[in-house]
């Protein structure tokens, strides 16, 4: 196998991390899980990572890579920022994203996990808060505690309605949490 074919099976193996880990969360995904979905053995997972917490922190700095990518795409397409926090809670409060949780919000589909870790400021711990943060800060360019309380909306919100799904009380958190935030976000 050239180098460039292990990167890049390197790459779809944290991709794919990412996208298994905040849809089944980290303990409902096996190694062999992951390698299976790309199309590898899991014989050649150790090849490229040193564990699966190895596994873990770089698919959570991949999940959080997505959703900054996600957020920066809004601001282009929305040079004001009340409209595009606006576009963001279309996006965040919506049965799509509350049903589809493998390419959603990694705050949401990654915080039972990393809360159970047993994790210094280097790991995935660290690099949660760092993607939290920044979320926050997206949300609110003026004051930091106003963008963590939208987050904490935001997440608890989506949380929620998952955990509700397929009943009244889901939709309801989510017309709920988008009236609060349109009235502080805008």
């Amino acid at each position: 196998m050239s180098q460039a074919q292990a990167l890049e099976n390197r790459a779809s193996a944290v991709a794919e991390a990412a996208r298994l880990f905040r849809e089944r969360g980290v303990q409902g995904v096996s190694v062999a899980d992951v390698m299976k979905a790309i199309g590898l053995t899991p014989g050649g997972f150790y090849k490229q990572f040193g564990s699966k917490e190895a596994l873990v922190a770089e698919a959570t700095i991949r999940a959080f890579e997505e959703r900054g990518a996600y957020l920066a795409g809004l601001s282009e397409a929305h040079p004001d920022a009340t409209t595009a926090r606006k576009a963001l809670l279309d996006e965040y409060l919506s049965p799509d994203h509350r049903d589809d949780p493998g390419t959603g919000c990694a705050a949401a589909g990654l915080a039972g996990d990393i809360a159970k870790t047993d994790d210094d400021d280097m790991g995935p711990r660290g690099t949660y808060a760092d993607g939290v943060r920044e979320f926050a800060d997206w949300l609110s360019d003026t004051d930091r505690e106003d963008g963590l309380a939208a987050t904490a909306t935001l997440v608890g919100a989506i949380l929620l309605a998952r955990a509700t799904a397929g009943t009244d009380l889901s939709e309801d958190i989510l017309a709920a949490a988008r009236r609060s935030l349109e009235a502080q976000l805008s």
